[in-house]
């Protein structure tokens, strides 16, 4: 008989990874004034709505978001706590810019190494890998805030 461990951190990563150029989080749908419209456009407003996906499927934080903010606070209330410098796996949350049509957003994705982020490009409307300086789309941006959930990190041991 097989002894099998699970690895829910490289999974989590894995996923996180081979989500580079996916269209999956591009379109999410909600009734307004009771039409059906893509909230995301296309993929052009899905980071939060990729990084909310992602931590639900692996039972991180409480459900999927349409902002930034609710993301944010479903991460506090499921336990993650801010830290200043970022790790491999933690949410990393950048300031909001203003948009070309002028409106203003926050943004938000994953470390997935030393100095390497992916979080969903509004340009192309995926997932995609760039430094923590920079968004996919080149944009300088700062770094608000960084989240650890510590049950990532901790020994199964």
């Amino acid at each position: 008989m097989s002894n099998v461990e699970k690895m829910p951190f490289e999974t989590y990563l894995a996923v996180i990874n081979n989500s580079v150029g996916s269209k999956m989080f591009s379109q999410g749908f909600a009734k307004i004034d009771g039409k059906p419209t893509d909230i995301m456009r296309g993929g052009e407003l899905s980071c939060a709505f990729f990084v909310s996906s992602v931590l639900t499927t692996f039972g991180f934080i409480k459900s999927m978001h349409a902002t930034v903010t609710s993301t944010v606070k479903d991460l506090e209330a499921s336990g993650w706590t801010k830290v200043d410098t970022p790790k491999i796996g933690d949410v990393i949350v950048w300031a909001s810019i203003a948009f070309p049509n002028g409106e203003q957003h926050e943004h938000i994705g994953f470390a997935v190494a030393e100095d390497q982020a992916v979080s969903n490009d509004y340009a192309s409307g995926t997932p995609q890998r760039h430094s923590f300086e920079q968004t996919p789309d080149g944009t300088a941006r700062a770094i608000d805030a960084v989240y650890r959930g510590q049950h990532l990190f901790e020994s199964p041991n």
